[in-house]
């Protein structure tokens, strides 16, 4: 087994603590017997079984034609072949391109097309949507499930890749940290989503053993967010890098929570958004400390931080992260300065800057921008979009178009985002792509998409349209047609309809004008009139 980086450089560790392929072999030799990971139905994996699986469907996948390098697009809901999936295509080396569940319409064919993914491994219930997109480049599909691949499309069954004869073919040179493992897919904000190209040094540097020293290997981290967010992908990687164990669930519900928690024996855990606030918001119970979370990372850190320790036990820390960067500010336990997001950690450099990358006076608003001492230690661009990689890496710091300041003790605060992004229960939602869907609908003739706040923390989605001349809008049509062509979570709750939108003398819609005005007398709310938009859940 290959297990040395064929480099001196004391920054970048051995194969087998960072590369996917080499931790799974070097867990399984050393701890076969080890849980990793644990399941709702109560079905757990140990490491010496998770290297046979993972082998296995590797195999399937190299005899179906996927080869090292190769970008393979998932489209899964979360769970054990998601997870398989994911290990597997890096066990080959080959690229793994994990996809939003909810994606249809304008962003599927967007991701699709631009990932140059010509094998798409997704859930039967999922391929229906692809009949209202234009891929040409996805020529294999293989899929979980009894349904049809499209017309056209080669199509191979699950049942083929896991009963696989073959074991995965060996490689003809091993496979490096700095090699990429991943792309992954963020909202676009003044744009198209853009493809985050993720090194297996990137992916180990955003929450590994010398970024969040405070999580070890004794640790189960609880893995309640979706596979194709870093949120959910990061961790498992993190905690198999760790040699630990996760619990798997699916989504977060207050109702289900404690109770997988505490059969999980889970140590660790995310709480996103209002996630923390649901919790404190169910009735005391003796119950409440009976449990082994030791450890919860609140993000946003809420008034509520003293609440949730005093009342469930569990120490909380609090971070700033996003896709393209590595955890660059991180809390001690329990920080006691609210709103913050931490203190910078070692290994990464901060500064908050102006319009020309001048750095600002302490106490002052300036960007984000950050860099890692170590090589690879955040992302290495965006895919095919290289004017977006040079913008954003300019002048040798990665800007995160987050505005920020900092205080005399170099905690760091969130203020707003620089970019034109709206975040919903946990998820990010380009404007410009909502915006697009809106005016597919025919009445509109421009629209500008915004963030409200919500009564529940983070945002809601508002939408001003005005009205093609001589057509009149019917807001609760409009958001039924939106339903239909966008991810639930995108759906606007409000609309406005105005005559013109504000504009600058450039024609620029002046979306600073709407967010000030809020939710005016008229806007329309489509939860005043009970209609809602559910994710979809894999059906029984």
């Amino acid at each position: 087994m290959t297990t040395l980086t064929s480099t001196s450089d004391p920054r970048i560790p051995d194969r087998d603590r960072c590369v996917t392929r080499y931790l799974l072999e070097r867990w399984a030799s050393e701890k076969p017997e080890q849980v990793f990971a644990v399941f709702q139905d109560g079905e757990e994996w140990q490491y010496g079984q998770l290297l046979g699986r993972v082998r296995q469907i590797a195999g399937g996948f190299a005899e179906s034609g996927v080869k090292r390098g190769d970008h393979v697009a998932v489209w899964m809901f979360d769970g054990k072949e998601a997870i398989l999936t994911f290990f597997a295509l890096n066990y080959l080396g080959a690229v793994f391109v994990p996809l939003n569940t909810a994606f249809k319409g304008k962003v599927l064919e967007h991701t699709l097309n631009l990932s140059d993914a010509a094998v798409l491994v997704a859930h039967g219930q999922l391929l229906d949507r692809l009949a209202e997109v234009d891929c040409p480049k996805i020529g294999r599909i293989i899929c979980l499930g009894d349904e049809a691949a499209p017309g056209g499309v080669e199509h191979v069954p699950w049942a083929n890749i896991n009963g696989a004869s073959a074991p995965p073919p060996e490689l003809d040179s091993p496979i490096e940290p700095w090699d990429t493992q991943s792309i992954i897919f963020t909202s676009g904000t003044t744009g198209p989503s853009k493809g985050v190209l993720s090194s297996y040094l990137h992916i180990f540097t955003n929450a590994g053993p010398e970024t969040w020293p405070f999580v070890t290997g004794e640790d189960r981290f609880l893995i309640n967010m979706p596979i194709f967010h870093i949120g959910g992908m990061g961790v498992i990687f993190v905690m198999l890098a760790r040699g630990g164990s996760i619990a798997v669930t699916e989504g977060f519900s207050t109702d289900t929570f404690w109770p997988f928690v505490r059969s999980s024996q889970t140590t660790a855990v995310f709480l996103l958004g209002v996630m923390a606030t649901f919790l404190l918001k169910q009735p005391p119970s003796d119950d409440d400390r009976d449990h082994s979370v030791r450890l919860v990372f609140m993000v946003p850190l809420t008034e509520t931080c003293t609440d949730f320790t005093a009342r469930f036990g569990s120490d909380v820390y609090t971070i700033f992260n996003m896709t393209e960067v590595s955890s660059p500010i991180v809390s001690e336990p329990n920080p006691t300065k609210r709103g913050t997001c931490g203190r910078k950690r070692e290994g990464v450099d901060v500064r908050l800057v102006d319009e020309f990358d001048c750095e600002v006076p302490v106490g002052e608003i300036g960007e984000m921008i950050v860099r890692t001492d170590r090589p690879w230690g955040m992302n290495s661009g965006y895919y095919k979009q290289p004017d977006a990689t040079a913008s954003a890496w300019r002048n040798g710091w990665f800007h995160t178009g987050d505005c920020f300041r900092v205080d005399e003790d170099g905690y760091y605060y969130f203020v707003d985002r620089m970019k034109d992004a709206i975040r919903r229960r946990g998820e990010n939602i380009s404007s410009f792509e909502v915006e697009a869907e809106v005016v597919a609908y025919d009445a509109v003739r421009e629209a500008a998409a915004y963030a409200v706040a919500s009564d529940v923390g983070e945002d809601e989605v508002m939408i001003a349209v005005a009205a093609v001349e001589g057509q009149t809008i019917d807001p609760e049509s409009l958001v039924r047609f939106l339903g239909e062509r966008m991810a639930h979570f995108m759906v606007p709750r409000y609309v406005r309809l105005l005559d013109e939108l504000p504009k600058t003398p450039s024609s620029k819609v002046m979306k600073h004008v709407l967010r000030n005005e809020g939710i005016t007398d008229d806007t329309w709310d489509r939860a005043a009139v009970g209609l809602h938009f559910k994710r979809e859940t894999l059906s029984a």
